[in-house]
Order: C-alpha cells, then structure tokens, then sequence
C-alpha cells in the first residue's frame, strides 16, 4: 500500500509541475501575441501619418506660388 501513495503522490506532483509549464507557455504565447498585435496597431497608425503628412507636402508645393530666381551675379577677378 506505501508504493500506491507514494506513486499517487509523484504522479499528482509531476502532473503539478506540468500544469505549470503548460500555464507558463500559455502565458508567454498570450504576451506574444499582445506584443504583436501592438507592433501591427502601431505600424498602421505610423503608415497613417507618413501618408497624411507626405499628401500635406504634395498640396502645399503644388499651390505654393513660384518664386522667380535672383540672377547672381558674377563677379570678375
């Protein structure tokens, strides 16, 4: 009867450490993810602004009024 407990009891601490090791794993694959969707949250609203601000550029060279160059004058030695 000693080795059934003391089989029960290894089996129930083995079966402990393993339930363990599977939440830690299911823990550090949620973070993963959380992490990534994060990046992909972050890149979109950077690509946003890039385009927002590169349209902006666009506009505001295409309006802008062409200023005549100054003629430099040369100077002779």
């Amino acid at each position: 009867m000693v080795k059934i407990y003391s089989s029960s009891s290894a089996r129930r601490s083995a079966e402990a450490l393993l339930n363990q090791s599977k939440r830690r794993e299911a823990d550090f694959k949620w973070e993963q993810e959380q992490e990534y969707k994060a990046m992909v949250l972050k890149t979109a609203r950077l690509r946003e602004l890039r385009l927002a601000k590169e349209t902006t550029d666009t506009e505001t060279t295409a309006f802008a009024p062409v200023s005549p160059q100054k003629k430099r004058r040369r100077i002779k030695k």
